[in-house]
């Protein structure tokens, strides 16, 4: 009889028994996954358990974060004033900036500084450009990109002279030329404008110059007498000056602080210029003011913002002569063997460039000793 023939109650009996059958093989898929699942996490947190290897093997030592710069007020505000252990990874290239306290743990990695020698960790990225700050360990870029750490102590007590060069970068032939020929101890000053000033600036880094960055300030006849592109102006909003003073600072990197450029007003306002100088302060830069005005009030907010400073003694080329330039670096050496030390300052004039050069020649034999800028800007902890 078939299955079409045969009684409903035997169809579905012997239906029901091939169902069973088909149920005796089926395997437990899903159970067998979910223990499969469980294995392999009792086997993940017994590894974390019982392995000592967070860092996954690479080098580590426990400090004391104990900066002596206050950096962020921000993170300042929250912490509660004790250095705390933590742990950092342990890198053979990071290396003590000459001049810092060693004791005090300011080290930064300048074996992954770019061809210009910028450390990556001294620099912040804004919309300008890259623009200077300190270090996560403390370092600022004039510790960093210093040449006078110990030209002092070498001049064992001698008169020193710092001389700078100013306006350099716009005649990018005539840069190269001053770097060639003026002693590595002279400090070159470039102006934030040309082209290739990167190049320019390395060019001056590595044959043993230090730099400074100069920035366009309002004088009193404005616009009459215009410092250029981005001058800083009396009467503005401290915001917009500041982003102008940042698209200034993002022209080249290396420099251990700014020059002003004319300035006679905005240098005389407190409300204007006190800005700016706190912002050198926190990003770790100093400030040389090139003497031109006695209204300036670059001493005491230097001071207040411990912001690296000093004061040019001397315009050297004012009457740009071989003769009258002459007259004034003797005029220098005086003043430097009276007080210990004096600062001068030149142009980027050929004639200029020219009679430094052969006056530095003979300076030491007069018993005194030319020093880079920074040697005699003073640093203060407010």
């Amino acid at each position: 009889m078939t299955d079409l023939s045969a009684p409903l109650s035997r169809r579905r009996a012997r239906q029901e028994k091939a169902n069973e059958g088909r149920r005796a093989y089926r395997l437990p898929i899903a159970r067998t996954a979910f223990a499969l699942l469980g294995a392999i996490g009792i086997g993940v947190v017994a590894t974390v358990l019982l392995v000592e290897t967070p860092d996954g093997g690479r080098p580590s030592a426990t400090v004391a974060i104990s900066s002596t710069v206050n950096a962020n007020p921000v993170a300042g505000a929250v912490s509660d004033g004790t250095s705390m252990p933590a742990t950092i990874t342990a890198d053979p290239e990071m290396i003590a900036i000459p001049g810092t306290d060693a004791e005090s743990g300011a080290m930064i990695d300048m074996a992954l500084a770019d061809p210009s020698g910028i450390a990556p960790d001294l620099v912040e990225e804004t919309e300008f450009g890259q623009i200077p700050r300190i270090s996560s360990t403390g370092v600022t870029p004039f510790d960093a990109y210093s040449r006078g750490s110990g030209s002092l102590a070498a001049a064992d007590g001698k008169p020193t002279v710092a001389i700078v060069v100013s306006g350099l970068g716009i005649n990018p032939n005539g840069t190269l030329e001053a770097i060639a020929k003026l002693p590595a101890e002279v400090t070159l000053a470039f102006a934030p404008y040309g082209k290739g000033l990167s190049r320019s600036v390395a060019s001056a880094r590595t044959s043993g110059h230090e730099v400074l960055l100069e920035v366009p300030l309002e004088p009193f006849d404005y616009p009459d007498n215009d410092p250029g592109p981005e001058t800083l102006l009396t009467g503005q909003a401290p915001r917009d000056n500041l982003n102008k003073l940042f698209q200034v600072m993002s022209r080249f990197g290396g420099y251990v602080g700014l020059l002003n450029n004319m300035g006679a007003r905005f240098t005389a306002s407190g409300a204007d210029f006190g800005p700016v100088m706190e912002e050198l302060g926190a990003r770790g830069l100093g400030y040389l003011d090139d003497g031109s005005s006695n209204r300036s009030l670059a001493p005491q907010l230097a001071r207040a913002n411990r912001v690296p400073f000093a004061r040019v003694d001397a315009m050297l080329d004012t009457n740009p002569s071989r003769t009258a330039i002459l007259a004034q670096l003797q005029a220098l050496e005086d003043k430097a063997r009276r007080n210990g030390s004096a600062i001068g300052i030149v142009s980027a004039l050929p004639v200029s460039i020219e009679v430094v050069t052969e006056w530095a020649r003979g300076l030491e034999d007069k018993g005194i000793v030319i020093v880079p800028a920074s040697a005699l800007m003073e640093k203060t902890n407010g």
